[in-house]
């Protein structure tokens, strides 16, 4: 007796694109000649422009924020800028699949976060987890070690920036008991993006004289993997429950790897192969059969989990 194969809903259609959206992040970066500062300030200031317009909708909880909220939002801003200066600066030294799959460490470092900070609870799963994804991390970086110093250099960035990302989303997971994702979002990108203007004026850098070509990128990077992915994501909550969604944060790598051998020409070793599979499964592990959710990026899928689990209780 055949089971009929359900068909892919409009929901899990969208999901798809959401993950293919966030994957071509990487790629962006990697097609842009501008210093890596400059496209994270046009990214953060961009996606902010084509929210603008819905913020009048959240002006009375914008007046109603307390400082001590206010400050959140800065160090949380902040945060996320050295993060994505930090990543986006790896992806100039190392592949593309070694800084994707090393990012999807965020998860397990978050967890060690809450472990210290807020006390949360631990299971064997998670343990499990963590193992199996730093042994797969070693591997990365030893690989990387053979092929050059730079290789290894670009995944150190890699991981600092994902500890950045942590440290923000530990940050942010606590706002968001209190503030919607909406002004969450908006504040930390629009901080996050002051923050790399300064210090590109610091460093001298030119926030003009590039090329229209480069102009899109920027665009495409407030579009796609922002508009298109992290906040796509956050729609599909109300539609998909939270595992399935924070599954994402596995495809990612997966994606961006492909489109990197079919656009970069960028090659696997075997060696990456294995070490990044055995990554993504602790990390898959570690969200399947982990108690403490946790997140990726401000409006990512689990921001939003954090966000609605404190609005019910």
């Amino acid at each position: 007796m055949y089971t009929a194969v359900k068909p892919l809903g409009k929901y899990e259609i969208l999901y798809i694109i959401g993950i293919i959206a966030i994957s071509f992040s990487s790629i962006f970066i990697r097609w842009s000649h501008a210093d890596v500062s400059v496209i994270g300030m046009y990214r953060m200031f961009f996606t902010n422009l084509l929210m603008l317009p819905l913020l009048w909708r959240y002006r009375e909880e914008l007046r109603e924020l307390s400082a001590k909220q206010w400050g959140g939002l800065l160090f949380s801003g902040m945060m996320l800028g050295l993060h994505l200066l930090l990543w986006m600066g790896s992806l100039r030294l190392t592949t593309v699949a070694s800084s994707t799959v090393i990012l999807t460490l965020e998860p397990i470092i978050v967890m060690f976060g809450s472990f210290y900070l807020f006390k949360t609870k631990i299971n064997k799963a998670m343990v499990i987890g963590v193992t199996l994804a730093v042994l797969g991390s070693i591997a990365i970086g030893s690989g990387d070690f053979a092929l050059s110093r730079r290789a290894v250099t670009g995944d150190l960035l890699s991981l600092l920036g994902t500890v950045a990302l942590a440290v923000h989303m530990l940050a942010g997971k606590q706002l968001l008991h209190h503030v919607s994702a909406f002004v969450y979002n908006f504040i930390v990108f629009l901080v996050a993006g002051i923050a790399m203007a300064m210090y590109n004026v610091a460093a001298g850098i030119p926030f003009t004289g590039y090329g229209l070509g480069e102009w899109g990128i920027f665009l495409l990077l407030a579009v796609i993997p922002t508009l298109f992915g992290h906040y796509l994501f956050n729609w599909l909550m109300k539609y998909l429950s939270a595992s399935v969604v924070s599954m994402a944060v596995l495809g990612e790598p997966v994606f961006a790897s492909l489109l990197a051998w079919v656009l970069l020409k960028e090659s696997l070793t075997p060696l990456q192969l294995s070490a990044g599979g055995l990554i993504l499964f602790g990390v898959w592990i570690f969200i399947r059969y982990g108690k403490e959710a946790t997140v990726l990026e401000p409006g990512s899928p689990q921001v939003l989990a954090a966000g609605q689990e404190g609005k019910s209780g």
